[in-house]
């Protein structure tokens, strides 16, 4: 089932809540707001109290998008690291932090960084199947100083996610799939109804970040407003939240510390301190707070239409095929140093190079006797 039905039949579910009971007596009359607000409060207490016996205690953030755009820098800032020499994220590196939350209980975050979206499939599979849909986020690093090139990364992105999501769905209880239903609808924000049947929302919580936004913000105006209107359409479209990132901005950097704290440990309680939607500005919008009338006059959007009129207005480049397939040699990075590896390394080197120093003597050798 594609996560948009199974969306839709949540809408539909909690739609009936607000129906006329037509079953005899007085329960044709319409429901009062007291009534209302009587059945949406059992509701969400049944559901949360199968919530607390059915979700884990650890949380897991998942960080993936274009290549330098800061993700390991985001992370280390979190995790107060020294950053000496940043070495590029080769597949997928782990790391997890640890605090006592209320009632003295120890609280886990687990932090994958997938390091590359080229033939990543298998690498997106491995957080979300060894830690679970129900306690996943996810945050979506673009570099805004290459507009024309981001929405390969962001496409790429979703729909290993969504495709990912999917497989997983299929196994799931019953219950644990209604808990991610109507938490799904609690984060895409119960005043925006209209918009319910237009979105592809994930079952876990998304942020879009814009990295560089110190560069970005000098970019051509009419680029900053084309990019900002694609990134709010897509973020409103997964049910997600966007948010602008620079770390030369303490501002901006702080809030993005922030939200991972908040979506890991779940303090502080509102990490977007503000909602922004000038393209003039760098954009905090939480999620929920969107929606197709404010972002334009356009209407609805589908995936494909979003890019479709980001390329018609931003021209994408495309990479050639030689330089996706570039990439570094750690062998020669002096991030990756390991001496007895190194040295058994450069012994190998000699000896290959003895054999190949052997057969050009050999083969000048059979030519001249020839």
């Amino acid at each position: 089932m594609r996560l948009p039905q199974i969306f839709h039949s949540l809408h539909k579910r909690f739609r009936k809540m607000f129906e006329k009971n037509t079953e005899g007596g007085e329960g044709s009359a319409t429901p009062s707001i007291q009534d209302i607000a009587g059945r949406l409060a059992e509701e969400q207490q049944r559901l949360r109290q199968l919530e607390a016996t059915t979700m884990p205690k650890e949380k897991t953030l998942l960080v993936l998008g274009s290549k330098c755009v800061g993700k390991t820098t985001a992370i280390n800032r979190f995790f107060d690291r020294e950053e000496h020499t940043t070495r590029p994220t080769l597949a997928l590196e782990y790391s997890f932090a640890r605090r006592i939350g209320s009632g003295k209980t120890p609280q886990v975050m687990n932090v994958w960084e997938l390091g590359s979206l080229d033939n990543a499939d298998q690498l997106l599979e491995v957080p979300m199947r060894t830690h679970g849909l129900q306690q996943l986020a996810v945050f979506i690093m673009l570099d805004l100083s290459q507009p024309q090139r981001f929405w390969a990364d962001l496409e790429c992105a979703y729909k290993g996610l969504r495709d990912t999501a999917q497989e997983l769905m299929k196994n799931l209880t019953p219950e644990l799939r209604e808990v991610l239903e109507q938490r799904c609808l609690e984060r895409v924000g119960q005043q925006n109804s209209e918009d319910l049947a237009n979105l592809e929302p994930l079952p876990f919580p998304v942020v879009i970040v814009g990295g560089k936004y110190d560069i970005f913000a000098g970019s051509d105006p009419a680029i900053r407003k084309h990019t900002c209107r694609c990134l709010r359409s897509m973020a409103h479209l997964i049910g997600g939240a966007l948010l602008f990132y620079s770390q030369r901005m303490p501002k901006l950097a702080k809030v993005l510390r922030d939200t991972i704290s908040h979506l890991g440990f779940g303090s502080p309680l509102h990490p977007f301190r503000s909602h922004v939607t000038d393209f003039n500005e760098p954009l905090c919008i939480w999620f929920g707070t969107d929606s197709w009338a404010k972002i334009g006059d356009t209407g609805a959007q589908s995936m494909e239409r979003i890019g479709a009129t980001f390329g018609a207005d931003v021209p994408q480049l495309q990479l050639e095929k030689h330089s996706l397939q570039e990439t570094t040699n750690p062998a020669k990075d002096p991030g990756f140093k390991e001496s007895l590896i190194d040295e058994m390394r450069a012994q190998k080197n000699e000896d290959l190079a003895g054999i190949m120093r052997d057969v050009l003597l050999r083969g000048k050798f059979e030519s001249v006797q020839n």
